[in-house]
């Protein structure tokens, strides 16, 4: 399908600097994830390899070929984004067919690929509906379709879930994960929710104010975190981050360790703590404790468990599990 290659991409919007050297290469057919909070220039990004925005330097490559002088039409890319932009005076069928027929390709050609698209994604018996009488979800599996019909060489989603309910976000992201194997295309998606990231991707890029923190695979970034930024930002309910010095360790400034590698015992253990709040979410019990030595710790622990706030307990972390970071906030290995 498609390579894509970012060679010391900077995008700056007057004074502000929004990009700030970002270099990546992503496979043909690979998935990969553009995540990071609100203004750390994911939409940016996805928007310079798109042609919607002009870098202020470096390079953007397909398949090899320069196309910073290319406008995106001829770019061969097909962007979904967060809101559905469909025709509302044409059917299913129409809005899916539309950037073909405008391309002037035969009619026949455009029967082919909207019937293709639509088995693909389940549309079949909405294909002469209008968007106002489909749900949030089949909109947006049409506006995927409308993408698909262009055989592109890359694929880009901007946000693509955002509008939908969470049942309907876990059903479409499996769509997404069946669509990538059945199509073997390369895919860029951009999004702030590390569940889509985790559950999608080939490889993660983790962007922060700008720049690449860490790619990876998912496991990767959550198993081995670059640095705490990583660290507390992949991973559901986040990495217990204790300064070493009040553990008496040494040769680091801060000790990480994830909720789900602590244990707690109401006898003994490494903290003495008090429980401020028990969640209980029936597979899991997420306790929030507040330990002498520690300080705030969150512990995952896995089933139900009959803790309540008031309740003492001591926690034990793993040792094998606990990760160290410097002065700097850089991992050690």
């Amino acid at each position: 399908m498609g390579s894509l290659k970012l060679e010391n991409i900077y995008k700056s919007f007057g004074a502000t600097e929004v990009l700030k050297g970002i270099d990546l290469e992503v496979a043909d057919g690979e998935f990969v994830i553009f995540v990071g909070p609100s203004g750390c220039g994911k939409s940016t990004l996805l928007r310079v390899v798109a042609g919607l925005e002009d870098a202020t330097s470096g390079q953007v490559l397909i398949d090899g070929a320069p196309v910073d002088a290319v406008p995106p039409a001829k770019r061969g890319i097909a962007m979904v984004f967060q809101s559905y932009a469909l025709y509302p005076h044409l059917n299913v069928r129409d809005n899916m067919g539309l950037g073909l027929k405008q391309a002037g390709r035969p009619r026949d050609e455009i029967k082919k690929r909207v019937a293709m698209a639509s088995s693909m994604l389940g549309l079949e018996e909405y294909l002469d509906r209008r968007p106002a009488e489909l749900s949030g979800g089949q909109r947006q599996r049409v506006a995927i379709g409308r993408a698909i019909v262009r055989n592109p060489k890359l694929f880009l989603f901007d946000e693509p879930l955002s509008n939908l309910d969470a049942a309907l976000r876990v059903n479409t992201r499996l769509e997404l994960a069946k669509l990538h194997r059945e199509l073997e295309a390369t895919m860029i998606y951009v999004t702030h929710d590390q569940v889509e990231a985790m559950t999608l991707a080939d490889r993660i890029v983790i962007l922060n104010a700008g720049r690449i923190e860490q790619i990876g695979t998912p496991m990767e970034l959550y198993n081995k975190p670059a640095n705490l930024f990583v660290a507390g930002f992949i991973g559901s309910p986040k990495m217990n981050f204790v300064e070493a010095e009040k553990l008496g360790e040494s040769g680091a400034q801060t000790l990480g360790i994830r909720p789900e590698h602590i244990s707690v015992d109401p006898g003994s253990g490494d903290w003495k703590g008090t429980v401020l709040h028990a969640e209980h979410l029936g597979a899991d019990t997420i306790l929030y404790l507040d330990t002498e030595k520690a300080g705030f710790v969150t512990v995952r622990l896995f089933g139900e468990h009959r803790f309540a706030p008031d309740d003492v307990l001591f926690a034990t972390p793993q040792r094998e599990s606990i990760h160290r970071f410097d002065a700097d906030g850089q991992a050690i290995a």
